[in-house]
């Protein structure tokens, strides 16, 4: 994923503040397995838009008479992570699922599930939609349909004192990276390390972004990397431990993921314009304060690279 910081999906003990903390990038290829490690509804965000009937109408069939179940990996925040009360998923991406969900005239529910696990999920029909700060790559769109909604790059942080200066993607060569698995950071890190000669990157990959910033923070890990948006909630929760680096790299769209060809497309694109329209989405971001990676126009499979 190549999100703007996403809220913590889950407590990082040592940095973090109680309840909020991570996110996922943009996995470039998903793993088999597609456990899940919570399933809640999410909170509803702060204001709930009326049904557009015009909307509603290009809702497939199928999906008017069940709860589209939405997947998302809560450890990212602010896009997603776990509330305070332990369970229920929370962050810009709940939030805009419920709004979605609401102009579409549909019930919704936000899972927990493991980043590399949501692909295959919709592949098999136990997920609707993905909603987990997706960077929409041309090599996803091979298996999923996106719709986009956001703007991210990606961040580098390190430790505030001692930590080393890292300004591109050429200076990791020699370092230990610690990222989340299936994320564009993890392709990123790996294919910088070809590029190094005998300086390999050493990449450490972790199930979520909690066990990446723990790694930074133990000491094991030099670097860490994530989205923009949700590097710069850690570093700012972090209370000093961390710092940014360098400059944001890779600006991309994030995509809502759905099975490939399966006709939700349409609808969402128009329920994510029509939010954008009426001011909903930008109440949303605003929230979570990332408006900088507002988007204008909603685009059916927007890949970049």
């Amino acid at each position: 994923m190549l999100p703007p910081t996403n809220l913590v999906r889950t407590i990082v003990p040592i940095l973090l503040v109680a309840g909020l903390v991570a996110g996922c990038g943009s996995s470039k290829k998903s793993s088999s397995s597609t456990t899940t490690s919570s399933s809640t509804t999410t909170a509803s965000s702060s204001s709930s838009p009326g049904v557009d009937s015009t909307v509603a109408a290009q809702v497939p069939s199928k999906f008017k008479s069940k709860t589209i179940v939405v997947a998302a990996d809560a450890t990212y925040a602010p896009n997603e992570f776990i509330a305070s009360n332990g369970h229920t998923v929370v962050g810009m991406d709940p939030d805009l699922a419920q709004a979605l969900s609401a102009v579409m005239g549909t019930k919704v529910k936000v899972v927990n599930a493991t980043f590399d696990s949501i692909i295959p999920g919709l592949a098999s029909g136990k997920y609707d939609l993905g909603m987990s700060s997706f960077t929409d790559t041309k090599e996803r769109e091979k298996t999923v349909d996106f719709v986009t909604y956001f703007s991210a790059g990606t961040s580098f942080y390190v430790k505030a004192q001692g930590g080393p200066t890292v300004n591109t993607l050429a200076d990791l060569c020699g370092k230990t990276v610690a990222v989340e698995k299936g994320t564009t950071q993890q392709t990123d890190a790996e294919a910088q390390s070809k590029k190094c000669g005998s300086s390999k990157v050493t990449v450490l990959t972790f199930p979520d972004q909690n066990g990446a910033n723990l790694a930074l923070s133990s000491g094991r890990a030099q670097v860490g990397m994530a989205d923009s948006p949700v590097a710069a909630y850690l570093v700012k929760q972090s209370n000093g431990q961390f710092k940014l680096v360098g400059q944001p790299y890779g600006t991309a769209p994030y995509g809502i993921a759905m099975p490939k060809g399966g006709g939700m497309a349409p609808a969402i694109k128009a329920a994510m314009t029509h939010l954008i329209q009426d001011g909903e989405y930008m109440k949303i971001l605003t929230k979570w304060g990332i408006t900088d990676g507002a988007i204008k126009t909603p685009v059916i499979n927007g890949a970049t690279s």
